[in-house]
């Protein structure tokens, strides 16, 4: 994979950072630079019509040797050159302002691609908070400098330009204006170390009050309900105020650098007075041509300010894409193989054989690292039904995300039908298995949308017939017609006007409206009433004969499946059916007592 990182001294990393977006949008930055050369070129134009109008027309109607009629003319040909201009303008704005949008767009797919590629162990290391800074602070910090970078371009036409055009006029006029330009260099060298730390604490801090913000927006009820409000209230004041002051520190580095840049223009204009007076004095240029080198310094002033905003740019902009290429160049993306699942006999709807050797997982981290599973060796036959139980911390949860290949295991083999998933491409995984999770996600869309997962008027390969279909085995369907608009009744944020059990229906319902070969469901039924439960699965187990395996925690689910696999701390300790188990596993004999005590003490609140 190539690395978006940035390497280098800070020039090369500036000029990379330049360059790849140029590169990214070649065709609108050509144009946009193009139009700011045009503006140079007539900015540099005005000059010598000044100049012009100034020996020919102003000074003989000054000293009466020529008539002051003729004054018209410099005035149309001001004009021309003052339409050129703002047509120019316009059109520099509009393609900058085109190609900087067009690179965000570019920064925020990518991001987000590489977030749908790297495994969810990754993203259980990253905050959210950071993880939504990154698209959106840090992609508008690394295209910051695109916005003035077209006209800083573009202009160095204009100062080409205007160097020759003060050469041509007298060498020591052009001296006296051209000298800003290396104190400006100076001047960026020093802003460039000291702001390059203070934006770098700054874009952090951003992104830690943002992880700050959306934990206590994800955690409201237990905020309201523990009345721990002053307690989310300081934390978010903590680093907010972090983040003011990381703020003022790097308004205070601009604040310096600025009106250096801005004063500099003004000193070259003044020499250029001084200079010119005295050249004037001795008759070596007319007055038109010190007009003509004055305004053409004013005019200078304009790139040395795109340069010096470009310039002050850099050091965000460095940081931001450095942030961006941490998330582009995370290591453990997932790859995709080639090959899809053989065919199978009969009509395709026979479940799923899933097979998996010597199995192991690695967490690496500090000490070496954390051993999850190992070992893992298990058969589940098509259709049939498998518990996975165990105390917490066995594995549970892991081993069933290797299913539905949300990671990989750094050992050993998960075989679907004969497969490696590792060869499989995402869309057989994704067609042939489902995953349903406890923590179940409802977007604020229609139950339509939330199982089709589609967009309206967009609802994909399913019917209204099998989205009711579905739900119907979900045991969800009455809930669904009680709802004042059905299908397109409208569901709060996260499922709001829905039970937990509901919620859980509704998920399961989106799982098997896509009809898969393997049902994973890691605890997914644990807020659904055991009767309900049972007839889910005894739907599954009657229509499709669709493979399923479930972590339970509770003796009513466990009872359900045709076997049982016992795991303790990452190693398979028995397989057989709960009453084979019941006798010949101590362990087992313990699970079951506990998950009983727990179902009783639910119960019993309830």
């Amino acid at each position: 994979m190539t690395s978006h990182a940035l390497t280098g001294s800070r020039s090369r990393r500036s000029a990379v950072l330049i360059g790849r977006g140029l590169r990214t949008e070649p065709a609108v930055y050509f144009w946009a630079i193009g139009a700011s050369a045009v503006f140079g070129g007539l900015t540099v134009a005005v000059s010598q019509v000044l100049g012009w109008v100034t020996d020919e027309m102003v000074v003989p109607a000054l000293d009466g040797s020529s008539a002051a009629g003729r004054a018209w003319i410099g005035g149309l040909l001001l004009a021309a050159v003052g339409l050129g201009l703002a047509l120019s303008v316009a059109a520099r704005r509009i393609f900058a302002g085109v190609g900087l949008s067009n690179l965000q767009a570019h920064h925020r797919r990518a991001v987000t691609r590489r977030y749908l590629e790297l495994p969810m162990s990754w993203h259980r290391a990253h905050p959210t908070g950071q993880l939504l800074s990154n698209v959106s602070s840090d992609v508008e910090a690394a295209t910051g400098v695109f916005t003035p970078l077209p006209f800083a371009l573009g202009v160095c036409v204009m100062i080409l330009i205007a160097a020759v055009a003060l050469l041509s006029l007298d060498v020591w006029l052009a001296v006296a204006a051209l000298v800003v330009l290396p104190l400006a260099v100076l001047v960026n060298l020093v802003f460039q170390k000291y702001m390059s730390p203070a934006i770098t604490r700054a874009q952090q801090l951003r992104a830690e009050v943002a992880d700050v913000a959306h934990e206590s927006f994800e955690a409201a009820l237990l905020v309201k309900a523990l009345g721990t409000e002053d307690r989310e209230e300081a934390r978010f004041a903590e680093k907010a105020a972090a983040l003011r002051a990381a703020n003022i520190r790097v308004g205070k580095v601009r604040a310096a650098f600025d009106p250096i840049i801005e004063f500099l223009p003004s000193v070259g204009t003044l020499l250029v007075l001084l200079v010119g007076t005295s050249r004037v004095s001795g008759g070596y240029v007319e007055t038109g041509q010190v007009v003509s080198a004055a305004y053409l310094l004013t005019m200078m002033s304009v790139p040395v300010r795109a340069f010096g905003w470009v310039l002050g740019e850099i050091p965000r902009g460095l940081v931001g894409h450095d942030r961006i290429a941490q998330v582009l160049d995370a290591p453990g993306a997932l790859s995709v193989g080639t090959r899809t699942r053989p065919p199978r006999s009969g009509d395709g709807s026979a479940g799923l054989q899933v097979r998996l050797e010597g199995v192991g997982v690695r967490v690496h981290g500090a000490a070496g690292g954390v051993q999850i599973l190992e070992g893992v060796d298990l058969e589940v036959e098509p259709g049939e039904t498998l518990a996975v139980v165990g105390p917490t911390g066995a594995g549970k949860t892991t081993l069933v995300s290797l299913l539905s290949r949300l990671s990989d295991p750094t050992s050993g083999h998960v075989l679907l039908d004969g497969v490696d998933a590792r060869e499989l491409t995402a869309e057989a995984v994704t067609g042939a298995v489902a995953f349903v999770s406890q923590s179940t996600f409802i977007f604020e869309d229609t139950i339509r949308g939330n199982i089709t997962l589609a967009d309206v008027g967009d609802q994909g390969s399913f019917t209204d017939d099998e989205v009711w279909a579905a739900l119907e085995l979900a045991r969800v369907a009455d809930v669904v017609r009680a709802l004042p608009g059905g299908l397109d009744s409208p569901l709060g944020e996260r499922g709001a006007n829905l039970s937990g059990g509901q919620r859980q229906r509704v998920a399961i319902a989106r799982a098997l409206v896509r009809q898969p070969s393997l049902l994973v469901l890691d605890d997914a039924t644990s807020a659904v009433d055991p009767e309900v439960e049972r007839a889910i699965l005894a739907g599954l187990r009657a229509g499709s004969g669709t493979t399923v395996v479930m972590v339970a925690y509770r003796m009513s689910s466990v009872a359900l499946a045709d076997r049982v696999v016992h795991l303790e701390s990452g190693r398979v300790v028995d397989v057989g059916t709960a009453a084979e188990l019941l006798e010949r596993d101590a362990g087992f004999q313990d699970l079951a007592l506990a998950y009983q005590r727990e179902a009783t003490r639910r119960e019993d609140e309830a």
